[in-house]
């Protein structure tokens, strides 16, 4: 199961009432393995492309009310069907990965967030529904977070991504900040590229705390939930500030006794959540 989109997502889904522990799941399960599709293994561009399509013609199926053929989307189906979740939000996520197969360089900030507005937005849409509080702000709030997550995730993951030819950092500014390919291939993390990891996650944290409102929108669980993982993202940006942004030789990822620190934080600490 891959690693690289969604690891700060489902972070606290153990903060989740049961009976939704289900529906995300199935959700994450979707996003992920449709994400393997795009980077994992040996196979070929037209493999990954195949197994995508496989992916949308299951979800054509759903739309015309034909039994799915798979385990997964059967489950799925029932799921859409009983929360009226948008397949569009569905096809955007395939749309994204269908995308890494072929896109390797993003030219600027604009272009990446675009990409993030179909990797990662639509989960969040997805669960603002699953969970009753659709609107047009909570949207904004949502979109926020998860654009800035998977920022997080692209800083993490600069050598691993690049290990499989594409960078997620935009091309103009790291010509700004003197950065070139070559600097990341061999891991080099000295002043410049410290300055260029420290900007990007100014932005990232910036974007998180737009959208960290939206824990208050929540009630009960679901606000712990979203708590929780407006926290872990900035924890995670501390981290990689803490190992002076050498993702390279020290990949930052959160652990068990990290979160048994952020929970009481969830708990009762409330201004970033004001939006304050």
């Amino acid at each position: 199961m891959t690693e690289r989109h969604y690891e700060n997502f489902p972070v606290a889904s153990i903060a989740l009432p049961k009976s939704m522990r289900k529906p995300v799941g199935l959700i994450y399960a979707f996003a992920r393995q449709a994400d393997d599709f795009a980077d994992e293994g040996e196979r070929s561009r037209e493999e990954r492309t195949a197994l995508l399509n496989g992916f949308r013609r299951e979800l054509e199926r759903i739309r015309n009310r034909q039994e799915p053929e798979t385990a997964l989307f059967a489950a799925l189906s029932a799921v859409i069907g009983q929360y009226g979740l948008p397949l569009q939000l569905f096809h955007d996520l395939l749309d994204a990965f269908t995308q890494d197969i072929g896109k390797k360089r993003y030219e600027n900030f604009t272009e990446l967030v675009s990409y993030c507005e179909k990797s990662a937005n639509p989960v969040g849409r997805l669960l603002l529904i699953l969970y009753g509080v659709d609107s047009e702000r909570n949207r904004f709030y949502s979109d926020k977070i998860c654009s800035s997550l998977q920022l997080i995730n692209f800083l993490q993951d600069v050598g691993i991504d690049y290990a499989m030819g594409r960078i997620y950092l935009p091309q103009d500014e790291m010509m700004r900040f003197g950065i070139s390919e070559h600097d990341i291939a061999s891991k080099h993390a000295g002043q410049t590229w410290q300055a260029l990891m420290a900007f990007q996650a100014d932005r990232a944290r910036q974007m998180m705390l737009e959208g960290a409102p939206l824990a208050k929108a929540m009630k009960g669980r679901f606000s712990l939930e979203m708590k929780l993982i407006v926290l872990g993202g900035l924890a995670i940006l501390d981290k990689m500030e803490k190992a002076r942004w050498d993702v390279f030789r020290n990949r930052p990822r959160l652990e068990r006794r990290d979160w048994l620190q952020l929970a009481p934080r969830a708990l009762f600490s409330g201004s970033i959540f004001d939006g304050k």
